[in-house]
């Protein structure tokens, strides 16, 4: 299976265009963040129609991703991206957690893609300015942790993640790098 991803990895770079790999690509251009959000809607719309889900064997373990609004806006931009970060990485090891308990089928093959997507989210803010300035700090807090064996709160949480976080997020950079205003 990490040959498969390895390969489906490297088809993805080489047919992705080299502005939208760069975090500045991502963060200046609103209309991908609008549309990873409506893709979060639509694999959490999709999974439902694999019918019947399993439970998993074992639990995952989920970043809980929901946020007090002024509590994060009054936090620093490094600080919100390490936490983006943190909960990304969290959601990434629980996917892959998820997968390694199914057998390959429809429930199997949308968390692959939320992996992939995740996964590409991570390695790109990974490369962002805040991870040169902050590398020798420990984060401050751990995400909190709930353990799941619904398959469906994985694609909530990754939508909920994109929806809110992440959003607000690449909005607030969007503004202090890109000459965005308010408005």
């Amino acid at each position: 299976m990490e040959l498969n991803r390895l390969l489906l990895f490297t088809t993805f770079l080489l047919h992705i265009k080299p502005s939208r790999m760069s975090p500045m690509g991502l963060i200046c251009d609103q209309r991908l963040i609008q549309k990873y959000v409506l893709e979060a809607v639509a694999l959490e719309d999709k999974v439902s129609h694999c019918g019947e889900l399993p439970l998993l064997q074992q639990p995952v373990h989920l970043p809980l991703v929901g946020f007090n609004p002024r509590d994060w806006m009054a936090k620093t931009n490094q600080a919100k991206g390490l936490e983006v970060l943190r909960d990304l990485a969290k959601l990434v090891d629980g996917t892959a957690a998820a997968q390694r308990g199914l057998q390959p089928g429809c429930a199997f093959a949308l968390l692959q893609q939320l992996y992939e997507k995740a996964s590409t989210f991570l390695l790109q803010l990974r490369n962002f300015e805040w991870q040169e300035q902050d590398s020798t700090r420990q984060p401050e807090e751990d995400s909190q942790l709930i353990p799941e064996r619904n398959l469906r709160t994985i694609f909530q949480t990754y939508k909920q993640l994109v929806r809110g976080k992440l959003r607000l997020l690449f909005h607030d950079l969007w503004k202090d790098s890109c000459g965005g205003d308010h408005g």
